[in-house]
C-alpha cells in the first residue's frame, strides 16, 4: 500500500489521502475518455460502413472473446507478477492498436474485418489488465477506507464516461480543416489521434506509481493454482450470486450497442446525439456516486442491489418505447444511477470477500462476467434487434432484467441478506471457500 504521508481529507473523500490512489485514479480519468471517445468513433464507422445492427453486435463480440479465452491465464498473471507491470504493459499494446486504427483510416477503410481485427487485440490486452486493476486497488488505500475508493473509483469511471462518448461526437465532427487547411485529419482520425495522448499520459502516471505489489502467488503454476479462483467463486454463493446477477441482467438489458441505431433511425441525431445518449448513463451514476460517497449506507447491501436491479430494467423499457431525445437520456440517466449502486456493492463484496494472494484470479472470473455482459451484451443486443427490430429487442430486454431480478432474490438467498460491506462481516460467508482453495494439490 501507499506509504506516503497521510494527508486530511473532507469526509467521504478519505481514499484521496493516499497519493497513489489519486494518480492511479487520474490515469483512469484520461484512460477512459480516450477508451469511450474511441468506441463512439468506432462504432459510427462500423454502422456507416454496412448499416447493419448485427455488425454493431460483432464489435463487442470481438472485444469479448479474448477474455473467454484468456479467462484462466489472465487471473494467474495478474497474482503470478507485478500488478502495476502487468497495467503498463496492456496499455502499451492498447497504444499500438489505437495507431492501427488510426492509419486505416487514413488510408481509407471500406471493409469493417481490419477493425474487427483491432478489437480482437484490444480485447486481448483488456482481460489482462482487467484482473491486475481491480487486484490492484486494495494495495492503494487501507481496508477502511475500501469501500470509499469503490465508490470514488465509480465516480470517476462514470464522469469520464459522461464526457468521453460526448467528446467523442464534439470531435468527430469538428471541421478541423476550417483551422488548420493542411491537415489530413478529420472524423474518427482526430479521436484516435485524442485517444493516443490519453493512452500515452496514462502510461506516464501509472509508471510513476511508489506501490510495487510484487507476486502474490508463490507457488508454481499448475492446472488447480490455475483453477483455484475459479473454485473460489463457484464454491461461494454471495460472490457467485453477486456476479452472475451483473451477467444476466446486463446481457438481456444492455442497449449500449444499438445506440447509434437509436440515434439516427429513432431519433433523427447524428454523432452528437450519440454522445449525449451514450454519456446519460454515466451522468446519472456520477450523481450517484458522489451522494454515496458523502452519504455511504451502511445496511442493506443485498436488498439494495436486488432493489437497483429492478430499477434499471424498468429505466431500459422506458428508454425503448421513447422517442424523444431528452425522455431517452432521462431513461438512461435513471439506469445508470440504479447500475453504479451494484457496481458498488458487487466490487465490494468481491474484493474484500478474496484473500489478496487470489485476488487476480477472482477478478479474473468476474472480468468474464463484466466483459459477458457487456461485450457480449452488445452481440446479443445486434442479433436481436437484427430480428425484432431495435425498439422490441430493447424493451424485452427490459423485462428480461425485472425477471432476472426477481429469479436471483430466490436463487441466491445469502445475497439477498448481504448486510453490511466489511471482510469482517463477509468472512464466514466465504470461509468454506477459501479453506478449500488455500491449500491446493500441487
Amino acid at each position: 500500500m501507499d506509504s506516503s504521508p497521510v494527508k486530511k481529507t473532507r469526509r467521504g473523500m478519505e481514499a484521496f489521502a493516499y497519493r497513489d490512489f489519486r494518480r492511479y485514479q487520474l490515469a483512469r480519468v484520461t484512460a477512459i475518455l480516450g477508451a469511450e471517445a474511441q468506441s463512439v468513433a468506432v462504432a459510427w464507422q462500423v454502422y456507416s460502413l454496412t448499416h447493419r445492427a448485427l455488425d454493431l453486435g460483432y464489435t463487442g463480440l470481438a472485444l469479448f472473446l479474448p477474455g473467454l479465452v484468456f479467462l484462466l491465464p489472465s487471473g494467474h498473471v495478474a497474482d503470478r507478477f507485478d500488478r502495476r507491470q502487468v497495467i503498463l504493459v496492456c496499455y502499451s499494446v492498447q497504444v499500438l492498436c489505437t495507431a492501427a486504427l488510426l492509419f486505416m483510416t487514413r488510408a481509407g477503410m471500406h471493409s469493417v474485418y481490419p477493425i474487427y481485427a483491432v478489437l480482437l487485440l484490444v480485447g486481448s490486452a483488456r482481460s489482462f489488465s482487467g484482473p491486475a486493476s481491480s487486484a490492484l486497488i486494495p494495495h492503494l488505500v487501507p481496508e477502511k477506507h475500501f469501500v470509499n475508493a469503490v465508490t470514488w473509483g465509480g465516480a470517476i469511471w462514470q464522469f469520464s464516461n459522461i464526457t468521453g462518448p460526448a467528446l467523442g461526437g464534439l470531435l468527430f465532427t469538428l471541421p478541423l480543416k476550417h483551422f488548420i487547411p493542411d491537415t489530413a485529419l478529420e472524423g474518427a482520425g482526430i479521436v484516435y489521434v485524442f485517444t493516443l495522448g490519453t493512452l500515452g499520459w496514462f502510461l506516464i502516471l501509472v509508471g510513476s506509481l511508489h506501490v510495487r505489489p510484487g507476486r502474490m502467488e508463490h507457488r508454481a503454476a499448475s492446472l488447480k493454482v490455475v483453477l483455484a479462483g475459479f473454485q473460489y467463486m463457484m464454491r461461494s454463493p454471495l460472490l457467485l450470486g453477486a456476479s452472475s446477477l451483473d451477467l444476466f441482467v446486463v446481457l438481456l438489458g444492455g442497449a449500449t450497442a444499438l445506440m447509434p441505431i437509436f440515434a439516427h433511425d429513432i431519433l433523427h441525431q447524428g454523432p452528437r446525439g450519440l454522445g449525449l445518449l451514450r454519456a446519460a448513463p454515466a451522468a446519472g451514476a456520477l450523481i450517484m456516486s458522489l451522494t454515496m460517497a458523502r452519504f455511504p449506507f451502511r445496511r442493506h447491501a443485498g436488498p439494495r442491489l436486488l432493489i437497483c436491479v429492478a430499477i434499471f430494467g424498468a429505466a431500459t423499457i422506458l428508454f425503448g418505447l421513447s422517442q424523444n431525445l431528452w425522455l431517452s437520456m432521462a431513461a438512461l440517466a435513471i439506469g445508470g444511477g440504479a447500475d453504479t449502486i451494484s457496481v458498488i456493492i458487487r466490487g465490494s463484496l468481491l474484493q474484500l470477500g478474496t484473500p489478496p494472494e487470489m485476488r487476480g484470479r477472482v477478478s479474473a472470473v468476474n472480468s468474464l462476467f463484466i466483459g459477458a455482459s457487456n461485450e457480449l451484451g452488445e452481440f446479443e443486443s445486434g442479433l436481436t434487434a437484427q430480428w425484432w427490430g431495435a425498439v422490441r429487442a430493447t424493451v424485452i430486454g427490459g423485462i428480461g432484467a425485472l425477471g432476472v431480478a426477481g429469479v436471483w432474490a430466490a436463487l441466491f438467498p445469502r445475497l439477498r441478506r448481504a448486510d453490511e460491506l466489511n471482510s469482517d462481516a463477509l468472512r464466514p460467508q466465504v470461509a468454506s471457500a477459501a479453506a478449500e482453495t488455500a491449500n491446493p494439490l500441487p
